[in-house]
């Protein structure tokens, strides 16, 4: 059993997250945003799955070596990888529960932030830039995608027609930040051909150092280390035969893949997550907004 002070070690390190996450859903929105309460985006971007969605994002994302050195070489995540992950979060659930002017707001910011954004790749020898549409477009696929495989397998779940029509409501998700809606995949089929067809795919030095972060990061608790590692484990297992090759990572024994399991894993994740200030209430907030 951990002891007092372990406690709240651990619930330090998640409290960004709680804090994105409370500030992100507003109280008194104007409007019902870009998606609104009856969307499936609302439904899906609320499952409990989501921070495991959340890894395997990463895992497919840092994949593309330009998207991956715009990362390494213009941020922070080495020194703080959970306060990077709650602007993550807080990006997506501003775009997702916020009004319309709060949404675009967000994306304004990013897009600032990524005319910035620019240098050489060291392993490709190729230029990149952070606005550019095709880089957008893999970090804007991989989310969707991991989203999709993730609550169909241990979330609230996803018929096809479902996932079809969430993958279709996320486009504004990429065409706020720059990418021309012509170019965004609006179904699952059309998803996954697009990842498949991405040539420069490869598993960077600095894709396995930010991926070793993501799945072992600085100051976790003993208690908490132990469940990261499992959801750890569970994203590798989700992760395409080629993804998971390209890292070197053994696919995880099929009991661990299990839905029953990784549910109960995923629930005493999030059970520490909803004991941190705000969390509980932002959840009453969308909950609301959605019965209404």
């Amino acid at each position: 059993m951990s002891s007092p002070v372990e406690g709240e070690a651990r619930l330090e390190m998640m409290a960004p997250l709680a804090r994105a996450y409370a500030h992100s859903v507003p109280e008194h929105p104007v409007d019902a945003g870009l998606f609104g309460p009856q969307s499936l985006v609302w439904r899906v971007n609320r499952d409990r799955a989501f921070p495991l969605a959340g890894m395997r994002s990463l895992m497919v994302q840092a994949l593309h070596p330009l998207a991956m050195a715009g990362v390494a070489e213009h941020s922070d995540w080495r020194r703080d990888p959970f306060g990077r992950l709650a602007a993550t979060s807080g990006y997506v659930l501003t775009v997702t529960y916020g009004d319309a002017a709060a949404a675009n707001a967000a994306a304004a910011r990013v897009r600032t932030v990524h005319a910035h954004v620019r240098g050489t790749d060291a392993v490709t020898g190729l230029p990149y830039r952070a606005d550019d549409p095709d880089l957008l477009l893999w970090v804007h696929a991989g989310m969707v995608d991991s989203i999709v495989q993730v609550v169909q397998r241990y979330g609230r779940g996803l018929d096809a027609i479902e996932a079809d029509r969430y993958v279709a409501e996320m486009v504004p998700f990429a065409v706020i930040v720059g990418v021309p809606p012509e170019l965004v995949p609006s179904s699952v089929q059309a998803l996954r051909a697009y990842i498949e067809s991405v040539d420069l795919r490869q598993a960077t030095p600095a894709a396995r150092e930010a991926i070793g972060i993501v799945l072992d990061p600085p100051g976790l608790s003993p208690d908490l280390r132990e469940l990261w590692h499992e959801l750890g484990q569970v994203a590798i297992g989700t992760l395409p035969d080629w993804a998971r090759e390209m890292y070197g990572f053994a696919e995880p024994p099929a009991e661990s893949m299990e839905r029953e399991p990784v549910r109960q894993l995923i629930g005493a994740v999030d059970l520490m997550f909803e004991s941190l200030p705000g969390v509980i209430e932002a959840r009453e907030r969308i909950e609301l907004r959605t019965r209404g």
